[in-house]
């Protein structure tokens, strides 16, 4: 469905953020990118969604190169844009219409699709936001904010989902909703997370990323978060010493971060 191909990016006068990435994503796949913060996983998700130009190497899409002067023509942007979208890590920088209604609907307005009331009201209804639809966005909370931002993507009915750190700022119970709505689904997803054991929920497949931006393991999710080796090389976890007295001794940690 996408690949990347011997990608390499870098922000300028800045050190390489990715260093010669090669992906494939088939068609149905539920894919964990896994990574301690500031490894690149987010900047990875933007590449493959068409935002950032790689410094070099090629974003193809469906066996088409997906180039700048691509997203330029009118139809082929459009068929992309709502094939391919990305949920941002903070949800306000996709926010900024007047009420959740008109965020819902803004989307497929935009791209010209049929049945906007139906969308808006099904994932209002899905994601607890009916009785919110004519309030403004930045009076919600940081959850509600989450699941709006979530809302106005599905409501495009889109092919692949990319998703960066969609747990953030959800309770409990809407982070189980999101379990369930996610490995349920007939999407394509890539889910970005440092979040172990919600990893080890979301997907079958495991891309680990190192703190270089290289691609440390592409496989089963299970082998890779039994590799205790793997995941302190990756900065997940990390060796904490204690003392009984005049002994010391060292084991690994993982933490679950929020």
């Amino acid at each position: 469905m996408i690949e990347l191909r011997d990608v390499t990016f870098r922000w300028p006068d800045e050190p390489v953020i990715l260093g010669n990435v090669s992906l494939q994503i088939r068609p149905g796949e539920k894919v964990v990118l896994l990574g301690a913060n500031g490894c690149g996983k987010s900047t990875l998700l933007k590449l493959l969604n068409g935002l950032l130009d790689p410094e070099q190497g090629t974003l193809w899409w469906k066996g088409e190169q997906i180039t700048r002067a691509a997203l330029r023509e009118p139809g082929r942007a459009t068929a992309f844009r709502r094939a391919c979208v990305l949920l941002f890590q903070h949800p306000e920088a996709m926010l900024f219409n007047p009420t959740v209604r008109d965020e819902l609907a803004y989307g497929p307005r935009q791209l010209g699709l049929p049945d906007i009331d139906a969308r808006v009201a099904r994932w209002a209804d899905e994601l607890a936001l009916t009785a919110l639809l004519d309030k403004p966005p930045f009076l919600l909370s940081g959850g509600q904010k989450q699941k709006l931002a979530l809302g106005c993507l599905l409501a495009l009915d889109p092919e692949l989902l990319l998703l960066d750190e969609p747990s953030t700022s959800l309770d409990p119970a809407t982070v189980g909703w999101l379990v369930d709505t996610l490995i349920h689904s007939d999407k394509t997803l890539v889910i970005a997370t440092h979040n172990l054991s919600l990893a080890a929920e979301l997907g079958e497949r495991c891309i680990v990323l190192g703190l270089k931006g290289e691609i440390l393991f592409d496989g089963p999710i299970r082998m890779a978060l039994s590799g205790v080796s793997l995941l302190e090389k990756a900065g997940l976890t990390h060796r904490h010493k204690h003392r009984h007295g005049k002994v010391e001794h060292a084991h690994v940690h993982a933490h679950d971060w929020e």
